[in-house]
């Protein structure tokens, strides 16, 4: 079964989240929102971002590249489906992940 998380969920962070489900869907957001370097003691903990301020079609080929590499290393329970780009009425991006849960 596959489920889709958006860069702009906001998941109520529980910690000891019982629903694996819930769980993997979580962390995958929370690996969306976190630039890598940013997290004490888990510096490698995020994306490297290398794909702001680049062309659109540039920046997606990075982005699904650094986004399918951090899911593989830090949510092993998930694997990455698709990667696709929303984008809003006032010109922002959401980066959309369809994963399937293992």
């Amino acid at each position: 079964m596959s489920y889709t998380v958006r860069s702009t969920d906001s998941f109520s962070s529980q910690f000891q989240q019982t629903d694996t489900v819930k769980s993997v869907l979580q962390n995958i957001a929370l690996l969306l929102n976190t630039k890598k370097g940013t997290v004490p003691m888990y510096r490698e903990f995020g994306l490297a971002m290398n794909f702001v301020d680049k062309p659109i079609d540039v920046a997606e080929t990075i982005a699904f590249s650094e986004i399918t590499a951090a899911v593989e290393e830090f949510e092993p329970r998930a694997k990455v489906k698709n990667v696709t780009f929303e984008k809003d009425a006032n010109g922002r991006m959401a980066t959309v992940v369809e994963v399937e849960i293992l």
